[in-house]
């Protein structure tokens, strides 16, 4: 029981039970609706749609208007967040506007962007990097403000001038909060990408959707839905392996002042 508890098997198994649930209430007609497939049926178009038709070259565009708005936005969003912790007259300048436009919903911004960019792909990189550049700055801001002051004066006993402790103290120290900033992101970008899509696109896992469900082809409506989870949770494990490789030294430390090693 303990090894359950401890390991994703219980999860593994109650997103399998749901996936039974799913077949049993289509099969038996519990849900008595075309609307309602077979998870098999599901399946079976899923692979079909990935081996013999375009969902693969979907994923793919979708992908990269993702990644161009999220690496955009985590080079402004973790920039702008150290400077306005570290300096604090652009943290003055800067935080009103912040935030005045946090709590704005990105999907607003759509019509504007339209307006001034059109329908390509640049309206959509340009919502995927608004959105997703907040939660990367805010979390970096805090994450330089959150650092002991001690390391900071450290740094001056050691006739470190101001770049130089931005650098090697600020930054590294900021390191774990920009992480978290940078994943919340991640998510972020993968929705964003999918709205823009289902706004304005001829092409991608957004578009896919919806032009499947005006066409009433339900399955592949489904698969599309199957193939967005299955994005986001790999997209979500090789960003925690990869901040786990990165902040190795972090972890090691809490391990250490937890008492477990």
């Amino acid at each position: 029981m303990n090894f359950l508890i401890k390991s994703r098997a219980i999860g593994v198994g109650l997103v399998l039970a749901l996936l039974i649930l799913w077949e049993l209430s289509a099969r038996l007609k519990w849900v008595d609706s075309t609307l309602w497939p077979p998870f098999s049926s599901v399946l079976a178009e899923f692979w079909d749609q990935f081996v013999h038709q375009d969902l693969l070259v979907n994923v793919w565009k979708s992908l990269q208007r993702m990644f161009i708005g999220y690496l955009s936005a985590a080079a402004i969003g973790v920039g702008i967040g150290l400077l306005m912790g570290y300096y604090r007259f652009l943290y003055r300048l800067l935080e009103p506007l912040t935030e005045a436009l946090r709590p704005i919903p990105s999907p607003a911004y759509i019509p504007i962007a339209i307006l001034f960019l059109g329908i390509g792909d640049q309206m959509k990189i340009a919502m995927i990097t608004l959105g997703c550049v907040f939660p990367i700055l805010l979390n970096t801001y805090s994450g330089v403000r959150s650092i002991d002051p001690v390391q900071i004066n450290t740094g001056r006993t050691f006739g470190l001038h101001r770049t130089q402790i931005l650098w090697q103290i600020v930054v590294p120290a900021s390191m774990p909060y920009i992480f978290t900033g940078l994943r919340i992101s991640l998510a972020v970008a993968l929705i964003l990408a999918i709205i823009s899509e289902m706004v304005a696109a001829n092409d991608g896992v957004g578009y896919f959707i919806l032009s499947m469900e005006q066409a009433s082809q339900v399955a592949p409506m489904y698969a599309g839905i199957i193939t967005l989870a299955l994005l986001g949770y790999g997209l979500n494990r090789i960003f925690l392996s990869v901040e786990h490789w990165s902040l190795y030294w972090h972890y090691i430390a809490t391990e250490v002042e937890d008492g477990n090693v």
